[in-house]
C-alpha cells in the first residue's frame, strides 16, 4: 500500500486530480483543451501539467496538423493507473490460476459462472425501448461503476459507447475468453450485434464498442 499513499501525496493539488480524469477520458488533450474545460487560465494548466509529467503521471506527444508546427498532446502513463478502481486483481488471478492447476477448465468456468450473474445484473438496470436508449443507459450504468464510459452517436460512424478504464483488465490479459464473454453481455442487452476493439498508447486504453442499429 505504501505506493498507493506516496501517489496521493504526490496528488496533492486538487486541480491534478482533475486534470487526470479528463485526460483519462480521452486519447490525449492539448493545454487549450484543458484550460476550456477547468475554467482555468493557458499557464495556469501548463504549470499542472509539467508538474504531473515531473512526476510521471503524464506523458506528451504531438499531433499532426494539416497547417502550422504540431499540436502537443497530454496523455496517462501506466503510474496513474493506481488511481482508478481495480479488482484486487493479483489475488483474483492467483485464484483462477489455482484453479485452473485443479481442473483445466475450471477457470473459465468460473468466469462463464460470473458473466453470468455480472448479466442479469446489468438487465436489472439498463432499461430502454431502442438500442440508442439501451446504449445510453448501460453506458450510464457502466459509468457509474468505474469505466469511464459514454454513447455517442455520429452519421457517418454510427452508434458507439467509448470507455476509458476496464477494472476487469488484468482478467483479460490472463484469460482472453473474458473479452468475448463481455461482449457478449453487450450484444444480450442492447439486442444487436457489436463489435469491440482496443487502441492502447503509453498508459491510455481506450474500448470502443460499435453497436449495429439496424
Amino acid at each position: 500500500m505504501a505506493h498507493i499513499f506516496k501517489s496521493f501525496r504526490d496528488l496533492s493539488r486538487p486541480q491534478w486530480f482533475a486534470i487526470l480524469e479528463l485526460v483519462k477520458q480521452s486519447t490525449g488533450v492539448s493545454v487549450p483543451e484543458l484550460a476550456e474545460d477547468l475554467g482555468m487560465s493557458y499557464m495556469g494548466v501548463k504549470k499542472h501539467c509539467v508538474a504531473l509529467e515531473k512526476l510521471g503521471y503524464l506523458d506528451t506527444w504531438r499531433r499532426p496538423k494539416q497547417v502550422g508546427r504540431p499540436e502537443k498532446l497530454y496523455r496517462l502513463t501506466s503510474k496513474a493507473d493506481v488511481f482508478f478502481p481495480g479488482i484486487g486483481d493479483d489475488m483474483v488471478v492467483s485464484l483462477l490460476e489455482a484453479a485452473r492447476q485443479i481442473d483445466p477448465n475450471a477457470a473459465e468456468k468460473l468466469l462463464f459462472s460470473y458473466f453470468q450473474n455480472l448479466h442479469e445484473s446489468y438487465r436489472a438496470k439498463v432499461k430502454g425501448n431502442s438500442v440508442l436508449d439501451r446504449a445510453t443507459s448501460l453506458a450510464k450504468y457502466r459509468e457509474s461503476l468505474g469505466y469511464f464510459s459514454h454513447c455517442e452517436y455520429d452519421p457517418d460512424e454510427g452508434l458507439r459507447i467509448l470507455e476509458y478504464h476496464n477494472p476487469l483488465q488484468a482478467l483479460f490479459d490472463h484469460f482472453p475468453t473474458v473479452e468475448r464473454m463481455e461482449l457478449q453481455i453487450f450484444e444480450r442487452i442492447l439486442s444487436s450485434p457489436v463489435e469491440r476493439t482496443v487502441e492502447t498508447a503509453s498508459g491510455l486504453r481506450r474500448y470502443r464498442f460499435d453497436i449495429a442499429t439496424l
